[in-house]
């Protein structure tokens, strides 16, 4: 299985592309995974739902399931950010795992990077302290506020980032971290 992180910061991009690498892969007949780094509280349940009542009556965990998915919900008992291996060892096999967020994660990356509106502050790139941002996706390199040196992606041409996942696989191959050292 493949693992890339496509990381940066909000309003980037990084869902408007993944949703475009998803189809691209998947039209390669690619079977493709996503791992979503949420931020605080969310939540897929309706207040008043089954699922919703019974994680309210203090279910440790609500599996919902039907003939089309399965969602399964688990309440931690401490507030802690949830290790990206651990996540990962949850999923069925697939050949690519799109991972959105966790930026400080040690897994390859591609880093969507977006300059800041007019009258905003600049935004930081990654690529400048993390040897394990692969390459820079950007709708215009010439904005980047320092050379990257390493391949710069067009943001607005995912089938392009797509034919540059799949030419450099074997760089995504996943290993988990005991095998890494």
């Amino acid at each position: 299985m493949k693992v890339v992180v496509f990381a940066g910061f909000s309003g980037a991009g990084k869902t408007t592309l993944l949703e475009a690498v998803i189809a691209l892969l998947k039209a390669q007949g690619q079977r493709v995974s996503v791992l979503k780094h949420a931020h605080h509280r969310f939540d897929i349940d309706q207040p008043g739902k089954d699922s919703w009542r019974h994680r309210q009556a203090g279910a440790h965990e609500v599996l919902v399931a039907s003939d089309q998915r399965l969602a399964l919900i688990h309440e931690y008992e401490t507030r802690h950010e949830p290790d990206v291996h651990d996540l990962l060892a949850r999923l069925r096999p697939v050949d690519w795992v799109l991972v959105e967020g966790f930026k400080t994660v040690r897994l390859p990356k591609v880093e969507v990077w977006r300059a800041a509106e007019p009258g905003q502050d600049g935004r930081a790139v990654l690529y400048a302290d993390d040897p394990r941002v692969l390459a820079v996706a950007t709708v215009d390199a010439s904005r980047l506020p320092q050379p990257p040196h390493r391949p710069v992606l067009d943001l607005n041409d995912p089938a392009r980032i797509v034919h540059w996942l799949t030419e450099q696989a074997a760089r995504f191959e996943y290993r988990r971290p005991q095998e890494m050292q």
